[in-house]
């Protein structure tokens, strides 16, 4: 775990971890956390997260998402994760980082002697710690004395994204140039088609090696094939998936059926890589040049974007927003979570999505905080890793094996058969994307779960199964289903354009990783969910109370 580390340096470190685990649950009492862990690690000291002023974005009675920024301790585990890095290594060169991360997909191989750089082309993970490949590219730049460079494409566009999206994940962005700018890590922000960029920047600057992230989805997935094809030939393009715990080259060489083909996949790995993190060191080998100074605000004019959906009030971006968040799930949630986590009226839920989506925390430091801080509540311990190891790696796999996994040809033979099947069935409601769009349905339940949508931009994990599987009943075809879920989901949650977010709705209109159930109109062999079956569940009329959903008659 601890690499070319000595047997006593081991002993040391763990002795040093908790000695540093004890300070910081001593610190949780005080008003504000410590920063005595800043003196053991290179890293800056943490910028606060600004304090919610809403609670939940919504003006309705009780918030069920918890303001990521509600709590005066929210630098607790900030402090508590730099600890734990510099007690794991010095740095990456003293780690044994595991090479399965790591594809390489150019020709070349090695860095090119005369070189003035390496290059980490940052995507998918926007976050400096706890980033496999960002500790990658520092140990290439580390290990050939060379400048690392950290760059991120924006577009201008992307998909269904609005400037709710886009807002989330720039300040998320301006945290990380903030934060490279004090470890001696020059930040690029380019600017248009990253087929073009990245290689010319490569050029320019004489770049020996790039690193990038790893998505499955087809447009970052065509993203890095073509900066792979304009690269010169000499420069290595090396791809580190640091958004799954186990790589997904590494779980599996083929699409798996469900959550039980994949489950032991993924978790007889878990030992390999499933580890603490390194840190992030300062750089010690200085650029010859500057990054050109960012605009923030001018880069947030420029984009063409829908601006009618903005940003909301109860997530902070960027990794200390994202910790925030983790540590408020951990001590005031995760003890009813395996219990109350499919009852939308208990403020149960992690609601860490939105900081997964976008990178700025990993699911790995989350799993780690909650296995380590979770001992009193093993059973939401264990459902917490099956649904953000298992389940999410399980649609990372299907995105990626899978190039139809946001349309009905890439659901299984017998459900694309069934919906089929049933297609001329007969709709007693059928609504339009407008009407759907705007909570005007005669379900008051559907209404409020779009409108905490709406409001919130993100709505709770169960109501998502049912708000989906509506949709399938409510309109003309399973494809206008499968394209208005997707769409909406894409539109207003903060989590949209996801692998999670496509396959739930596959799972949902598509029956993907399901069975076939009892025969019904409309729906066929594909698993049903009604209004009655909610009311078993929960006080439907407490969510419908919260969000305003109400009851619409057409005339």
């Amino acid at each position: 775990m601890f690499g070319v580390c000595s047997t006593r340096a081991l002993l040391i470190n763990r002795v040093f971890l908790e000695q540093v685990i004890s300070s910081a649950r001593m610190m949780k009492k005080a008003a504000r956390a410590s920063s005595s862990g800043g003196k053991t690690s290179m890293e800056p000291p943490a910028k606060k997260p600004k304090k919610d002023e809403t609670g939940n974005g919504s003006s309705t009675s009780g918030p069920v998402v918890e303001a990521s920024g509600s709590t005066n301790k929210s630098d607790d585990f900030v402090a508590l994760f730099r600890a734990e890095r510099a007690a794991t290594a010095k740095s990456i060169l003293d780690f044994d980082f595991k090479k399965k991360r790591v594809r390489v997909l150019s020709d070349a191989k090695v860095i090119e002697e005369g070189k003035e750089g390496v290059l980490y082309w940052m995507s998918r993970d926007v976050r400096v710690q706890d980033n496999w490949a960002f500790l990658f590219a520092q140990k290439l730049a580390l290990k050939n004395e060379l400048p690392l460079h950290v760059c991120f494409n924006l577009v201008p566009r992307f998909l269904d994204a609005t400037i709710r999206h886009f807002k989330f994940m720039l300040n998320g962005l301006e945290e990380v140039a903030k934060e490279c700018e004090k470890l001696n890590i020059h930040f690029h922000l380019l600017r248009g088609n990253a087929g073009q960029n990245v290689p010319a920047f490569v050029k320019k600057h004489r770049i020996g090696g790039v690193v990038c992230d790893f998505s499955p989805l087809r447009v970052p997935m065509q993203w890095v094939e073509d900066v792979r094809k304009a690269l010169p030939m000499e420069v290595p393009l090396c791809q580190v998936d640091a958004h799954n715990i186990v790589p997904v080259w590494v779980t599996s060489e083929k699409l798996e059926y469900a959550a039980r083909t994949i489950r032991n996949k993924v978790n007889n790995n878990l030992g390999t890589f499933l580890t603490p993190f390194p840190p992030v060191i300062k750089h010690p080998h200085k650029a010859s040049f500057q990054a050109e100074p960012i605009d923030w605000p001018q880069v947030i004019d420029s984009l063409e974007v829908d601006r009618t959906v903005d940003e909301v009030k109860w997530a902070t971006p960027g990794y200390t927003g994202g910790v925030a968040t983790l540590q408020s799930f951990v001590e005031k949630r995760l003890g009813k979570f395996n219990a109350k986590r499919n009852d939308p009226t208990e403020n149960a839920l992690s609601n860490l999505s939105p900081w997964f989506h976008f990178g700025q925390i990993a699911v790995q430091r989350a799993v780690l905080a909650v296995k380590s801080h979770g001992k009193r509540h093993t059973e939401s311990v264990a459902s917490f890793c099956e649904e953000a190891i298992v389940r999410r790696e399980l649609a990372d796999n299907f995105c990626f094996y899978n190039k139809n996994y946001d349309n009905l040809k890439g659901a299984y033979d017998w459900a694309r058969k069934t919906l089929d099947d049933h297609r001329k069935d007969r709709r007693v409601y059928c609504y339009t994307r407008e009407e759907l769009e705007t909570a005007k349905t005669h379900d008051d339940l559907w209404n409020s779960a779009q409108l905490q949508m709406v409001k919130e931009g993100k709505m709770h994990g169960f109501l998502r199964m049912y708000w989906a599987k509506k949709i399938l009943e409510w309109t003309k075809s399973p494809e206008e289903a499968l394209e208005t879920a997707i769409y909406l989901n894409d539109r207003f949650n903060l989590d949209g354009r996801d692998p999670n977010g496509y396959v739930g709705c596959m799972w949902s209109i598509a029956g993907i990783h399901d069975q076939g159930w009892k025969e019904r109109e409309i729906f066929g062999k594909i698993r049903y969910m009604n209004y009655e079956g909610c009311k078993r569940k929960f006080d439907v009329n407490a969510f419908v109370v919260r969000y305003g959903g109400k009851v619409y008659r057409r005339k």
